[in-house]
């Protein structure tokens, strides 16, 4: 077997499974391939730049406008990270979408790994019709109480001590239906859906350890093997210390990769490894990108420098924005 490629990773907008009404609509997973001189000499070059008092250089730093032409230089083709970094990115409320979408599906399964890992055409073009109507079709109050209620219902941990109830989440189906159009098609097919729903739950309050199907991060660092791996190539990974990564998850997720694709996953102190620092910066930097165009105040010159790095399969349903964020869109 060859010798597995070692990359670093971190990431930026994680708040677990809370895809809806948290801090932030949008998650990034920046993977690293530099090797560690490289690295640590782009982390002094950006405290030259843009400089810092702080211990542990950040994305905030460099996104402050004082400091562009500083970011401009980290993307650009004279900077140190292009063909270095790729970046993996999710929509959060349209991940949420596709989630409760794939509940529609006749085989669920176990683990409901998601968009972003099984490739269902008809899934993902359910989910996209009912994240592009939902709003205008059901009202953005209403559109918001029912992605928030299924969030909860299908997520592994409720933290905040917020519980919802499968009878909670389908009195909020019973009031959408009737709608009409396709987002109104779906909403029927999910009322109907019920059943399977319920079975889901059941298995998520049976099992504490279940694997968080809601968490970005999942398919993030899948998406991050899939492309450094590429030809066949085995990837170990070095990635921030997350509470998500337990040793369980950790052996679920070799499982899920196969162990000549994901040879190993070590988790370390970000302020330990230049690689890991590069990889916080670029994954904040994106995240802050893409997020503003998604909202539609992107900032044309820095979209266009945050294209090369985007993962084509990155989790995203909004069509203008996708195009100027990924380049072969």
């Amino acid at each position: 077997m060859a010798q597995p490629l070692e990359i670093a990773c971190d990431e930026s907008g994680a708040e677990g499974e809370k895809l809806v009404g948290g801090n932030t609509d949008v998650f990034a997973h920046a993977g690293v391939g530099m090797d560690m001189p490289a690295a640590a000499g782009c982390i002094a070059e950006l405290r030259a730049r843009a400089p810092s008092p702080v211990s542990e250089y950040k994305a905030n730093h460099i996104l402050r406008e004082k400091h562009r032409a500083a970011l401009k230089w980290l993307l650009g083709p004279a900077g140190p990270v292009l063909g270095q970094v790729h970046v993996f990115l999710a929509d959060k409320p349209f991940f949420a979408v596709g989630k409760l979408v794939e509940l529609l599906a006749e085989d669920t399964g176990d683990r409901l790994p998601g968009i972003g890992l099984r490739a269902d055409p008809q899934i993902r073009a359910m989910a996209v019709d009912l994240y592009r109507e939902g709003p205008a079709a059901f009202g953005a109050g209403r559109w918001t109480a029912f992605l928030d209620s299924f969030n909860y219902l299908l997520r592994a941990k409720n933290g905040q001590g917020i519980t919802t109830s499968v009878e909670d989440a389908f009195r909020l189906v019973g009031d959408l239906r009737g709608t009409g159009g396709r987002a109104g098609a779906i909403v029927e097919e999910l009322w109907r859906a019920r059943p399977r729903v319920e079975s889901f739950r059941e298995r998520l309050l049976a099992d504490p350890h279940v694997f968080p199907a809601l968490d970005p991060l999942i398919p993030g660092i899948v998406n991050a093997v899939a492309f450094w791996g590429r030809g066949g190539r085995p990837v170990s990974v070095v990635h921030d210390r997350q509470t998500t990564l337990t040793d369980e998850r950790i052996a679920q997720l070799r499982e899920i990769l196969g162990e000549r694709r994901l040879a190993g996953l070590r988790l370390i102190e970000s302020s330990l490894d230049a690689r890991v620092q590069v990889g916080d910066v670029m994954a904040g930097v994106a995240r802050k990108i893409a997020s503003d165009e998604l909202a539609g105040r992107g900032d044309p010159q820095l979209t266009a420098l945050l294209r090369p790095y985007v993962d084509a399969q990155s989790i995203w349903g909004d069509d203008r924005s996708w195009a100027a964020l990924h380049p072969r869109s």
